[in-house]
């Protein structure tokens, strides 16, 4: 009988949780999400799905928040928040998750942060796992050091447990943040701990580059450590896999090598590679925006003859 409600759970969570439209997301160009989702937003009002059709106002708002459109998407959230009621639950989740999303973008943390809470005691009551991971993953983004990580360890710890193959999606991504939180915590065994997992993980289920990506952490990791020969040869490793995988924009791998070899003392072979570096990442708007004191230094050692 337990078993037998397990599963009922899990088909409730597997099958009702996610509206096909979700299958149109394309993060990387939220533009063009924004017109497929009101493309299609007509036709699902016209079916009377009530669910479906507020979590694509959700998804049309977080669209609008990824591309920097905040009063835009408060609007759309404005227009389905007096249409969600307890039915809704799965509807009113996402609400919550994209008004906070759109808060913490538009730098009002401490106002993203109830919404995010409310989203994850929701998704909790309601034995949502992947919901509650999204909510726990943002207020581990929102919230700082012990905190941070105790959001980030409740999350990781849903995804490890979880029987959803959509909540265990998570995992490569939490990987990723708690190292990085205890990497910022100096904590680098842990974090390299945690770095190795997501390689591991990311190789088992052939994401190419995201297995780079995550072996670029493990060798990050490694100059934190002051293990310059073992973090430059890691990198080195990264760089020639990525280009026989056929990827190409590696300018943080460039802009490693370009460290370890100014530890090493060899500037000449430094800034052949903040040059690289240099000539990939200033295209990046986030980066030019953000991090202009870092641009500046590679562009500043770039140029040591």
């Amino acid at each position: 009988m337990k078993n037998q409600k397990r599963l009922l759970e899990l088909n409730k969570e597997e099958l009702f949780e996610t509206p096909a439209f979700d299958k149109l997301w394309n993060y990387s160009d939220p533009a063009e999400t924004e017109k497929k989702f009101r493309d299609i937003l007509p036709e699902i009002k016209s079916t009377k799905d009530v669910s479906a059709y507020l979590q694509l106002l959700t998804q049309i708002a977080r669209t609008l928040g990824l591309q920097k459109k905040f009063d835009e998407a408060d609007n759309i959230l404005d227009e389905a928040e007096p249409q969600l009621s307890e039915e809704q639950y799965i509807a009113k989740i996402r609400y919550e998750l994209e008004r906070g999303r759109i808060l913490n973008s538009s730098r009002k943390k401490d106002k993203g942060k109830e919404h995010f809470l409310k989203a994850y005691e929701l998704a909790l009551k309601h034995k949502l796992d992947f919901y509650s991971i999204d909510a726990a993953h943002m207020l581990g983004i929102i919230e700082t050091a012990e905190d941070s990580l105790k959001w980030n360890e409740t999350a990781m710890k849903i995804a490890e447990e979880s029987d959803n193959a959509r909540a265990r999606k998570w995992l490569g991504s939490l990987y990723n943040n708690n190292g990085w939180t205890y990497h910022d915590m100096k904590n680098y065994d842990k974090a390299m701990e945690l770095f190795e997992k997501n390689v591991e993980w990311h190789t088992e289920n052939n994401k190419v580059k995201e297995m780079i990506i995550a072996k670029w952490c493990v060798a990050r990791t490694l100059r934190s450590m002051n293990k310059i020969d073992e973090a430059l040869k890691s990198q080195q490793d990264v760089l020639e896999e990525a280009l026989q995988k056929g990827i190409t924009d590696n300018g943080y791998t460039y802009e490693e090598l370009g460290e370890c070899f100014l530890l090493k003392g060899n500037k000449e072979e430094a800034a052949k590679n903040f040059r690289v570096a240099y000539d990939e990442l200033s295209q990046d708007t986030w980066l030019a925006e953000y991090e202009k004191e870092r641009l500046e230094r590679i562009k500043e050692l770039s140029e040591v003859n």
